[in-house]
C-alpha cells in the first residue's frame, strides 16, 4: 500500500483581500467618490486641492491601517454590534 499524498494548488489570489492602491477597496472607493464630486462640484482651485489633499492624505492613513490589517474595517463593525456590558446568566434562554 505505497500511497503517495496529492497536493493541490492554492492561489495566492484567493487568500489575499482586496485591496486598491494597498488600502481596503470599499473604502478607498467612496473617498474617491467624495474627493471627486468636490472637485466637480467646486470648480475652483481651493475645492479641487482640497479635494486631491482629501484623497492622498486618506489613502495614507487607509494604506496604514490595512498594512495593520487588511480586515480591520470588517472587525471594527462587527466590535460595534456588541454591547458594552453583558449581565452573567446561567443559560442564555433567562428573559430579562
Amino acid at each position: 500500500m505505497n500511497e503517495e499524498l496529492k497536493t493541490a494548488d492554492l492561489y495566492s489570489a484567493l487568500n489575499k483581500p482586496n485591496l486598491i492602491f494597498g488600502a481596503d477597496r470599499e473604502l478607498i472607493l467612496s473617498v474617491g467618490v467624495v474627493a471627486f464630486a468636490l472637485i466637480f462640484t467646486g470648480l475652483n482651485l481651493i475645492s479641487t486641492i482640497i479635494g486631491i489633499s482629501l484623497l492622498v492624505f486618506s489613502n495614507y492613513f487607509l494604506r496604514l491601517m490595512a498594512k495593520a490589517d487588511p480586515l480591520m474595517r470588517h472587525v471594527f463593525l462587527r466590535q460595534n454590534k456588541y454591547r458594552k456590558f453583558y449581565i452573567s446568566r446561567s443559560t442564555p434562554f433567562v428573559k430579562e
